[in-house]
C-alpha cells in the first residue's frame, strides 16, 4: 500500500529465497555478505519504460476495483498518456523514484516487524538484471533489500550509536 504517482506501482519486488541463487548474485553485489546471510533478498525492480499495455493494464485494474467506466478514468489515462510520448529513459528514472517510496516503506515495516533490513545499492545492476533475466520482463533493478535476523555476537556495528546529522544540520528553515 505505498504510496506512488497516481498509484501505478510501476516496479516489481522479486523476493529471493533459493540459496544457490543468493550465491550467484554474491559477486554481482560486491561480495557483501548480506546477500546470502540473509533468509529473504528482496530486488526492487523498476519499469524499463511506460508502454500502452502498462498504462491499459492500470486503467483496466482502475475500472475493475474502483467499479468505474473508462470515460470516468480518461483525465487519469490523458495524464499517463503522457508518459508514453517521453524517452524510455526518463520514463525509467521517473519509476525508479517511485520505486524507492515502496522501499522506504517497506524498510520501516521490516522495522515493525522486528525483522533486520538492509537498504542497499551497492551492486551491479546491470549483471543483477542479466542474472535474474529481467530485461525480459521489461525491468531493470533499482534497490536490495536483505531480510533476516541478524547474529549481533557477529555484528560490529550493533553497539555503535547511529551517526546522523543533527536536526539543526539536516532541517533548513526557511
Amino acid at each position: 500500500m505505498a504510496p506512488t504517482s497516481m498509484g501505478v506501482q510501476p516496479f516489481q519486488v522479486l523476493v529471493i529465497t533459493d540459496p544457490e541463487l543468493k550465491k550467484q548474485i554474491l559477486p554481482v553485489a560486491y561480495n557483501q555478505q548480506q546477500m546470502v546471510d540473509c533468509s529473504h533478498l528482496l530486488v526492487f525492480a523498476a519499469w524499463d519504460n511506460v508502454t500502452e499495455a502498462r498504462v491499459k493494464a492500470f486503467i483496466d485494474l482502475n475500472i475493475e476495483v474502483r467499479n468505474v467506466t473508462a470515460e470516468k478514468l480518461a483525465p487519469l489515462s490523458a495524464n499517463m498518456e503522457k508518459y508514453i510520448n517521453d524517452t524510455a529513459e526518463n520514463n525509467f528514472q521517473w519509476a525508479a523514484r517511485q520505486t524507492y517510496l515502496a522501499f522506504g516503506v517497506g524498510l520501516v515495516a521490516a522495522a515493525q516487524a522486528r525483522v533486520d533490513a538492509t537498504p542497499m545499492e551497492g551492486f551491479n545492476p546491470e549483471a543483477l538484471d542479466e542474472l535474474l533475466g529481467l530485461k525480459e520482463l521489461g525491468l531493470r533493478s533499482v534497490t536490495l533489500m536483505p531480510l533476516g535476523k541478524r547474529e549481533e555476537e557477529k555484528d560490529w556495528l550493533v553497539a555503535l550509536p547511529k551517526v546522523r546529522k543533527s536536526k539543526e544540520d539536516l532541517f533548513i528553515r526557511k
